[in-house]
């Protein structure tokens, strides 16, 4: 299903001519040999583009003769290779097998270009003809360059007018019809995405851009060792999953397309999420960034709280000057590295109305109160980054709990229990509790409790007057330790440092310590202070209706301690000075 979602991308970002033509592929190339109608090197003209800094330079990227996949042997591209194969040199101290690199790209020129009666293909092979590999060392043109080739930098060639040899019409067609030819005499059988006989791909293009991964790129499907291969396919390779050369083409471009545009490829850990829309409409893509992430600056907030809306009637509407579909089908592919391939972490499909009104949800439920002046969203990736320790020298959370909560956020599903597992433990750690994760145990609960769970009377924006114990115990928590910083004026530890872990589990045993604490902490204040908090504590303490504190709260009451404590901290801090004193001299 992924790869055939892949290669329909592909026909549909051929449509808008985003993509290369089949038996075309994109590279990053160097240098262009500058060849004059004899065949001789005259010039090296390099392809190099700046940063837009200015500090550093980089590869060109052009479409090039479809690159061939080296897993070992010699094997050499048309048009576009390294040293070792268009100039015989490199520095790897092994000339035979240089010379049998340079001797390789000469004969697959000569099979394709013979028999073109061109001025371009004929200054081509008159290049390998006369080339004197034992020279390239001393060259005047490539001494200068010789660090770049050493590191393998691509090749090609130009006339003497800058004009690419590899776009010359009459070489391309003869590449098409190589490409053509080789196929017809390949061995058919029926390709696993489109159903067709058809010659299979014993090799899968290399996925290239994947953070992590290798960066000459790295595989999507392979087999290299007989635990992977089928029953009767030992050392087939590609043949354990027949998949068409022209359908592994496909998939190959349109992915290394999608993941080349970095402006729509996000990441949650080590996973690379990249989506699209199934007429490649980059609107749908726009508008689920800028929801998901928070960061687009193709749409404003202003614009996106519009289509959010608009989504809400469940029908078409538009965006940007732009007809957005909501029955259009939308795709999440989430790859991570692992080493010379990619693991499939995730893959989530759906019309892109439902995963935005799905989305929405997820927000809403987030919303909470937060500090004073503060207004923010709580996108995925600073959701996720709540669950790691942002203070370790790995600051990403687990792979597959981000992968977990992405799709539950995307399909409406339950969140996982990790999640809040996490969240708990970043708490203990921490001793505190901020807003944002103050909001994810409020989702958290909002979509995992049951409807006619106690726990819901609390999953407010702002403080709740539910008498729920834990919530209660979180509120008087937080006010025990107002009444220790009023007495206490610059403290520098409060009964939080020591005491909110273990209040949080085993209440029974800390408040009446943190009780007889806030008593001492009354008479240091003012009477008209004292009367106050006095007050406040005798309200929230009449909230709880046991007699006695609960020995051990569950990991869900602790849950509910915290957002309490969250609550009334944000109630105690949002209260105007001069509302205190007010409250304080009646």
């Amino acid at each position: 299903m992924i790869l055939q979602s892949l290669a329909e991308q592909y026909d549909a970002l051929a449509e808008r001519e985003k993509v290369s033509k089949i038996g075309w592929s994109n590279a990053k190339v160097s240098y262009a040999l500058v060849l004059d109608a004899q065949g001789q090197l005259i010039e090296m003209i390099s392809l190099k583009v700046l940063s837009p800094d200015g500090k550093k330079s980089f590869p060109a990227q052009l479409w090039v003769p479809e690159q061939v996949k080296k897993a070992s042997g010699i094997k050499s591209n048309f048009l576009c290779e390294n040293a070792s194969y268009f100039l015989g040199y490199d520095n790897k101290g092994k000339p035979d097998r240089t010379m049998q690199c340079f001797e390789a790209a000469k004969e697959l020129h000569h099979e394709i270009l013979d028999e073109i009666h061109n001025s371009n293909a004929e200054r081509i092979l008159k290049f390998f003809d006369i080339w004197d590999a034992e020279q390239a060392v001393s060259n005047e043109y490539i001494v200068p360059i010789l660090k770049d080739l050493d590191a393998g930098a691509n090749l090609v060639f130009s006339d003497e007018s800058g004009n690419y040899l590899h776009k010359d019409k009459e070489i391309a067609d003869a590449w098409k019809r190589y490409k053509s030819e080789k196929s017809s005499d390949a061995e058919k059988e029926r390709c696993l995405v489109t159903g067709e006989l058809a010659p299979i791909a014993i090799l899968h293009p290399s996925i290239k851009g994947i953070r992590g991964a290798q960066s000459s790129g790295a595989s999507l499907v392979s087999f290299n060792a007989a635990s992977s291969e089928s029953y009767g396919k030992d050392g087939e390779q590609g043949k354990n999953a027949p998949v068409s050369e022209l359908a592994a083409f496909k998939y190959g471009a349109a992915l290394n397309y999608m993941i080349a545009d970095t402006k729509h490829v996000q990441y949650i850990g080590d996973t690379a999420l990249v989506y699209w829309a199934e007429d490649a409409d980059p609107i749908y893509q726009d508008i689920f960034s800028a929801s998901l992430y928070g960061d687009d600056d193709t749409i404003s907030d202003d614009e996106l709280h519009a289509i959010m809306r608009q989504i809400g009637t469940g029908g078409d509407f538009n965006a940007d000057g732009m007809r957005v579909k909501y029955s259009n089908k939308f795709y999440i592919l989430g790859l991570s590295p692992n080493a010379a391939r990619l693991s499939v972490r995730l893959f989530l499909q759906s019309e892109f109305g439902e995963m935005m009104q799905n989305l929405n949800t997820h927000n809403k439920r987030l919303e909470i109160v937060q500090p004073m002046g503060t207004e923010k969203k709580l996108p995925i990736w600073m959701l996720l980054n709540e669950t790691a320790n942002q203070n370790a020298s790995n600051k990403t959370p687990p792979a597959p709990m981000a992968g977990a909560v992405l799709r539950s956020i995307i399909l409406n599903l339950r969140y996982p229990e990790s999640l809040y597992e996490m969240i708990l433990l970043r708490i203990r750690a921490e001793h505190d509790i901020n807003w944002k994760k103050a909001a994810i145990i409020k989702a958290f609960f909002l979509k995992n409790s049951k409807e006619n769970d106690k726990m819901r009377e609390v999953l407010t924006v702002n403080v709740s007057e539910s008498k729920y114990e834990p919530y209660v115990l979180g509120r008087l928590f937080a006010i025990l330790e107002m009444v220790q910083k009023t007495a206490n004026p610059g403290i520098k530890a409060t009964i939080r440092d020591k005491y909110f872990t273990s209040a949080a589990s085993t209440p029974a045993h800390i408040f009446p310590i943190l009780l007889s604490l806030a008593q001492h902490h009354l008479k240091k204040m003012s009477d008209g202070s004292s009367v106050y908090y006095d007050k406040l504590l005798t309200q929230v303490q009449n909230m709880i209706e046991d007699v006695q504190y609960p020995a051990r709260l569950n990991l869900n009451d602790q849950g509910a301690f915290y957002l309490g404590y969250y609550h009334e901290k944000q109630a105690l801090y949002t209260k105007s000075e001069k509302n205190v004193e007010e409250e304080i001299n009646e």
